[in-house]
Order: structure tokens, then C-alpha cells, then sequence
């Protein structure tokens, strides 16, 4: 018996690529229609960002925070977009986006709901 979603999401596979949720792996669909017609370019899946470095305190070591948004891709004016498929914003999430936002400031992140 599979179990239930937190957040009530249905993980969905397209083009052989698993997505945790049906409305990331429509948006992947509009993206690949959007790449297709070259509106955007150099599309990414699961690009991942380091927000904070490993470090070692008092012996020991704490692990780097990193952030893997769903998509990166440029858009016709050739900015780098980064974008989040989101049903729910969890307060990881909102720390997270805060963080990208600081160290990040020449990237621009959309969420998609």
C-alpha cells in the first residue's frame, strides 16, 4: 500500500525523469514547449546552489546548506531565471528562498504555483 503525501502531491514521470508533484512535471512540459519554440534557452533541471559552506566547530563538522530548485533556464532576453514549482511554501522553503535571495542577488527566482 503506497503511502500518502505530506503536502498531498503525486509524484509523476515524464520523459523518463520522476517529478515530485503533477503540476512540476506540467510546468516541465510548458518549459520543453517554450524551449521547443526557443523562447527560453538552456533549460536545467534540479540545479543546485550552495547557500552556506561546510564548516567544522569544536570537532565537529556541520554540513554545507544547499538549495536545488526545479528549473534554470534564460528567458529571450538571456537573464538566468530560476524557478520553483510550489503547491505549499514550507518555513525550510521561505528560509532557503531568503538565503538565495542574499547571496544570489543577480538571479531572479519565480515560484510557480
Amino acid at each position: 500500500m503506497a503511502r500518502k503525501s505530506k503536502y498531498g502531491n503525486i509524484k509523476t514521470t515524464v520523459d523518463g525523469i520522476k517529478f515530485h508533484s503533477k503540476g512540476e512535471a506540467n510546468r516541465y512540459c510548458e518549459l520543453k514547449l517554450l524551449l521547443r519554440a526557443k523562447l527560453i534557452t538552456d533549460l536545467e533541471l534540479q540545479p543546485k546552489f550552495e547557500l552556506q559552506p561546510s564548516f567544522k566547530k569544536n570537532g565537529k563538522t556541520h554540513r554545507a546548506i544547499t538549495y536545488a530548485a526545479d528549473f534554470k533556464y534564460k528567458d529571450g532576453k538571456g537573464n538566468n531565471i530560476i524557478e520553483d514549482f510550489k503547491g505549499f511554501e514550507t518555513d525550510t522553503f521561505k528560509m532557503k528562498k531568503k538565503m538565495f535571495e542574499y547571496k544570489f542577488p543577480e538571479l531572479s527566482l519565480k515560484i510557480v504555483k
